[in-house]
């Protein structure tokens, strides 16, 4: 029917006490986009469009009263304006109007007049369509997004219909008789369906869902942290960005500190990430246990002229081959405190501090302890975003060792330091060049983004960009 296409335009937006640690911001850039594209989609679904069906009398004072039913209505022509659409700060929530609109319409009209049952086909036009709704946004307890519908006001300018088949010839001269009380009745229905389409939206946003598990080990917590913001320009969304540990949910020991995404009117929408979003994940698998690997021999190159067996060790721990000869040795590697990264301008940085115990490898197959060794490493990196790729370049800044006890006697740390950051280069400059080509930007099913850039702030990351409806698929 008319008035679902009129809600459509109405929700266009929305297919737009703790810190958010991720921040969504759409821009009236954005705002008047979705509204365009909406109004274009729309367009094209027009013939899929029904109206409930209209009835009434017409009492004549000499004849008595003409019963009539008008069914099947179906959209034949319409002239869809360009609604206006607008964030609207009083009622934190959009306006949107719609002036001018013109349908033409078809179906079938049935009479009863006293004994009397006739019927046929007829043409309607509806004139100057006015509609102005008023939507309010909000946050319901358990953080989902909440839709109310504040205010509504439709009129119909005329309606003319012309009436084909059966007694036609004798009910045209009454059209005058039907014009108010069907312009009566398309104007009350066209507000209660604008307002039971918003309560359907609202209902699909209450059984959304605001935690979602990225893998079997971490769970990420995206409920609204506050009610959204809206001014003349911009609509903020803020939500808690907070990875967990699936099976403990235990909250970090630090909390996310608030940021502002500068305002980008140039583009359509903005994402503010918080350093602590990817600190929450890191603290997920460090208190599980997870940031934790075992390395053994067999995960070695065969190529690779170092191996890891006492032997081989000799020339960085000389004593080590003398009392262990000939042992294929593990190394224990673990984070000893929670990874932390840091956003500063231009720059992320990562602190780890890890810790590496080594074993030797009996004949009966014990392991006996040998030393162990703090290890102590900071790297920073650039992010950007080019061709419709995110790209990157990672650079260490530190890499140092430290013996925290040995079971083999003192040694110096330095040949095995240097050691340690050959490898290092190494790995790096092959990642790196990975991080040159870069990853696709990831592309949603109706949609894609476009003008991508990337800014790394104080505490956070914005991104933004444009978006753009992919051909032939509009909102499907």
């Amino acid at each position: 029917m008319l008035p679902s296409m009129i809600t459509v335009l109405m929700l266009i937006p929305f297919t737009c006490g703790q810190n958010p640690a991720i921040q969504v911001i759409l821009t009236n850039k954005g705002l008047q986009y979705g509204k365009h594209a909406g109004a274009g989609w729309i367009q094209d679904k027009l013939e899929l469009v029904t109206f409930p069906d209209i009835s009434g009398e017409i009492g004549l004072s000499i004849l008595g009263s003409i019963y009539y039913t008008l069914t099947g209505i179906t959209i034949t022509k319409c002239d869809l304006p360009e609604p206006s659409v607008e964030f609207y700060q009083d009622v934190t929530g959009f306006k949107t109007s719609i002036s001018g609109l013109s349908v033409a319409l078809s179906g079938n009209w049935l009479t009863n007049f006293g004994i009397i049952h006739d019927g046929g086909s007829f043409d309607m036009a509806i004139f100057n369509v006015d509609l102005t709704s008023v939507v309010t946004l909000g946050k319901d307890p358990d953080g989902h997004l909440s839709v109310t519908s504040v205010s509504c006001d439709a009129q119909v300018g005329d309606v003319d219909v012309q009436f084909h088949g059966g007694a036609s010839w004798m009910f045209q001269p009454l059209v005058k008789h039907f014009k108010g009380h069907i312009r009566g009745e398309i104007e009350d229905k066209i507000c209660p369906c604008v307002e039971e389409y918003i309560v359907i939206l609202e209902d699909y946003l209450q059984v959304m869902n605001v935690s979602f598990d990225v893998d079997q080990d971490l769970t990420l917590d995206l409920p609204l942290t506050g009610l959204p913001v809206i001014d003349a320009s911009n609509l903020n969304l803020g939500f808690k960005g907070e990875f967990y540990f699936i099976k403990t949910h235990t909250d970090p020991p630090f909390e996310s500190k608030p940021f502002t995404v500068p305002e980008q009117p140039g583009h359509m929408l903005s994402v503010g990430l918080s350093e602590f979003t990817l600190n929450s994940a890191s603290y997920g698998y460090y208190s599980a246990g997870l940031l934790q690997l075992l390395i053994n021999d067999s995960m070695i190159p065969p190529g690779c002229p170092l191996h890891l067996n006492t032997s081989a060790m000799g020339p960085f721990i000389p004593q080590l081959p003398k009392i262990f000869p000939g042992l294929l040795m593990n190394l224990q590697a673990y984070a000893r405190e929670v990874p932390m990264f840091s956003f500063q301008p231009g720059a992320v940085k990562l602190d780890l501090q890890c810790a590496v115990k080594a074993f030797a490898i009996q004949p009966n197959g014990t392991q006996t302890p040998l030393f162990k060794l703090n290890v102590d490493l900071n790297f920073s990196g650039k992010a950007w975003i080019a061709d419709g790729r995110l790209k990157g370049n990672i650079l260490k800044n530190n890499l140092t060792m430290t013996l925290v006890s040995s079971e083999v006697g003192t040694f110096s740390t330095d040949p095995l330091e240097n050691l340690a950051k050959m490898g290092s280069r190494v790995i790096l400059a092959k990642l790196n060049e990975k991080l040159a080509v870069g990853v696709i930007l990831p592309r949603m099913r109706q949609a894609q983004l476009v003008n991508t850039v990337l800014e790394v702030d104080e505490g956070f990351i914005a991104i933004s960009s444009d978006a753009e409806v992919l051909p032939d698929r509009g909102f499907d």
